[in-house]
């Protein structure tokens, strides 16, 4: 049984092709210390925007990669023996089966591109 966590994550898809992405809008109703959204759908990956500040846990995702860019604040990602920092308009792709943890010092919004399938949450109960 899955832990369950503190997240606001909504997988559904918020815009077909064709519709105005709005980003400004979702992150001035934002109200989340840790929000995701799934913003559209290509092929088989979609765009998520993350709208956080504070911890994710650590976890992996097993057959997945995940790609993070950070449009505003700033994101750390901890890795087993070194962390990632991204400022505005850096990114890092974070390769299947490594542990990772997402952290934000403050309001960081960033937008990920992950495959549809993927749990954000991942596979917990990892030792790190």
């Amino acid at each position: 049984m899955k832990k369950q966590y503190e997240y606001n994550q909504l997988m559904d898809v918020k815009f077909q092709h064709q519709e105005l992405i709005d980003i400004s809008s979702i992150v001035n109703e934002c109200d989340d210390k840790w929000f995701n959204q799934t913003l559209t759908r290509i092929n088989d990956s979609v765009a998520r925007i993350g709208i956080v500040e504070g911890e994710y846990h650590w976890h992996t995702h097993d057959d997945d990669d995940e790609f993070f860019f950070v449009l505003s604040g700033k994101l750390f990602i901890d890795l087993k023996g070194k962390t990632i920092e991204l400022n505005p308009h850096q990114g890092v792709t974070i390769s299947k089966g490594m542990a990772h943890r997402p952290r934000a010092p403050e309001k960081t919004v960033m937008l990920m591109v992950e495959t549809a399938a993927i749990d954000p949450v991942g596979n917990d109960s990892i030792g790190v």
